[in-house]
């Protein structure tokens, strides 16, 4: 028995007298045009950050300087802008002005070095052993509670009038927000890191170090934050202890001249001081917290 088999057709397509042309020609479908996202916030970043961070202080000043110059604050009660730059000038050019700010920024670091290792100290001993919470935080928490101003008298009586009551003043103050902050900072670890860490096998030394103090970090950098802002008003009261230079000083001087324009310059300058001290540790902030995401507002 002999099998055929027909020819196929013109078009190859198997099936005999088919032609291409009555074949429907099938596209693929096209890609959707792709629109690039640009987030709710930065759609409404009209306006340079630095000029809206700005732009409230240029305000304040310009309300104060029109407040001057039309008589509603007398010169006697508050000077103008402008007669402050004059006056800030002329300090700065008789080299009083830098004088001051070298020693109030000698007894700044002194103090905020020292209560800085004292209040870390505490902190670590009280959040990272019960016995050293036993020992330590019930006395700390009792003493943080004395205004540090309220102790000058027994300050100059133990250590005199001369640098060592200004630093100790200094110092009080700035070691209670850093304990504070560390010690929550410590005990506000998730419990579920450390038990994950001890199954890897950490011993307790890499558990604090790579767990327990990564963790108080974003609590240590608030706290440090908190005791700049400190600092600076624990040295105001510090600089009235019969000091001879100083910020703190001139203010005196000032004050017994009745010349309210030196005063205003002296709070300018702490006011410049203390933002320059946050920006330093809000760059550091954000050098040493990389790792860990937060929200930076809308």
């Amino acid at each position: 028995m002999t099998i055929s088999h027909a020819p196929p057709g013109p078009s190859g397509s198997g099936l005999p007298g088919t032609s291409a042309a009555s074949e429907p020609i099938v596209r693929p479908p096209e890609p959707p045009e792709l629109v690039p996202i640009v987030p709710v916030s930065a759609r409404r970043a009209r306006v340079p950050r630095w000029l809206r961070r700005t732009s409230g202080p240029l305000l304040l000043l310009a309300l104060w300087q029109l407040l001057g110059v039309t008589g509603v604050l007398a010169p006697d009660v508050l000077a103008p802008p402008g007669t402050i730059a004059r006056v800030g000038a002329g300090l700065v050019a008789d080299g009083s002005l830098p004088n001051a700010m070298g020693v109030s920024l000698q007894r700044v670091a002194a103090g905020l070095l020292t209560g800085a290792v004292i209040g870390t100290g505490l902190a670590l001993v009280s959040g990272l052993f019960r016995v050293g919470e036993d020992l330590v935080d019930a006395s700390v928490q009792m003493l943080r509670t004395v205004p540090f101003v309220g102790l000058i008298p027994l300050f100059i009586i133990w250590f005199g009038i001369g640098e060592a009551p200004k630093i100790a003043i200094i110092t009080l103050g700035v070691s209670f927000p850093l304990y504070l902050n560390v010690y929550a900072g410590i005990r506000g670890v998730d419990s579920r890191l450390i038990e994950a860490g001890e199954s890897l096998g950490l011993s307790r030394w890499g558990l604090v170090r790579h767990v327990v103090l990564p963790g108080a970090l974003p609590g240590a950098m608030t706290g440090l934050r908190y005791s700049l802002g400190i600092a600076w008003l624990a040295l105001v009261f510090a600089e009235q202890i019969n000091a001879d230079a100083g910020i703190g000083f001139l203010m005196v001087q000032a004050r017994d001249f009745l010349r309210t324009d030196v005063i205003v310059v002296c709070l300018i300058v702490y006011a410049f001081l203390g933002l320059l001290a946050d920006f330093i540790v809000r760059s550091l902030e954000r050098l040493l917290l990389q790792w860990r995401p937060t929200f930076t507002g809308r």
